[in-house]
């Protein structure tokens, strides 16, 4: 065989671009390897060299308890309880409905709403944190700029940012960008959640599972406002957080949770037609 007609057969000759291709890939890959298990092992020496020195820090920094440490006082157990028990809570707590159509009057008196603020601050926290603040809104120029700041948003998120699962999921319940609770309800409570707190003495505070501890309070708040004959609604307002913070001038370690509107349902108030799981659907028992 020929010299030509051997180069004209070669696989290698052939098909030199995509071997030449593959050798580049690999000698890359490889290269990429090292340096990563380089940069790894760099990392872990640094790594190792700031728990080094934190450990180091650490015996010089004199830690304290945010809490006054004091004596445990005794506790003999529930002291208030509801006259029918749990059956009479659940019946109570199944009555709720998320309400989006208020009256404008009557207004609730405030120091109800207080109470039920004071309900939700008593709920747990991490290392007793209490990472909450309830902005109670009553000026109707703050609920119109509140108002004004949701629905451009919400414009916007259902129209661009929300996915077409997620509108096609909300129709039943009807609702779109347009919110005139926001204006027509006698009260809007902010919750924010405070990423950090400061200490009496300036010092930073952590704040121990501050969304988790903020959660269970607005659960015991719609407990409570339900308790007292009142109507609400859980919005989370989406892209809005930042402005409404600006707009209520709250610090910056304050994260807006949720919205509630709050007040009496209108006289012309509908709700979907919603059934809720039934008992052996949500509990395994062991």
């Amino acid at each position: 065989m020929e010299l030509d007609e051997i180069l004209e057969t070669s696989v290698f000759l052939k098909y030199w671009n995509v071997v030449l291709t593959i050798a580049l890939i690999g000698i890359l890959s490889k290269w990429l390897w090292n340096r990563k298990g380089h940069k790894q092992i760099e990392r872990e020496d640094e790594d190792n060299e700031i728990l080094a020195d934190s450990s180091s820090k650490a015996e010089e920094i004199d830690y304290a308890p945010a809490l006054e440490e004091k004596e445990h006082i005794a506790y003999k157990g529930v002291a208030e309880t509801l006259s029918g028990g749990a059956k009479q809570f659940y019946k109570m707590m199944n009555d709720r409905r998320s309400v989006r159509s208020y009256r404008r009057e009557p207004i609730p008196p405030i120091d109800v709403i207080e109470n039920c603020i004071r309900a939700a601050g008593t709920s747990p926290s991490g290392a007793h944190t209490e990472p909450w603040t309830f902005c109670v809104i009553t000026d109707m120029e703050i609920k119109q700029s509140i108002r004004d700041i949701i629905e451009s948003e919400e414009e916007l998120n259902y129209a661009q940012r929300m996915h077409k699962q997620w509108t096609t999921d909300l129709r039943p319940l009807k609702t779109n960008h347009v919110k005139p609770y926001l204006t027509d309800a006698p009260y809007l409570i902010l919750v924010f959640k405070q990423t950090y707190g400061v200490t009496k003495q300036g010092k930073r505070k952590q704040h121990y599972y501050n969304e988790i501890s903020v959660s269970i309070a607005v659960g015991i708040l719609l407990c409570a406002l339900q308790a007292a004959g009142l109507s609400s609604l859980v919005t989370t307002p989406l892209n809005c957080g930042p402005a409404l913070r600006a707009l209520l001038n709250r610090p910056v370690n304050e994260k807006l949770l949720v919205l509630l509107p709050v007040g009496y349902p209108a006289e012309n108030c509908k709700v979907p037609d919603l059934e809720r799981k039934q008992l052996d659907d949500i509990i395994v028992r062991y």
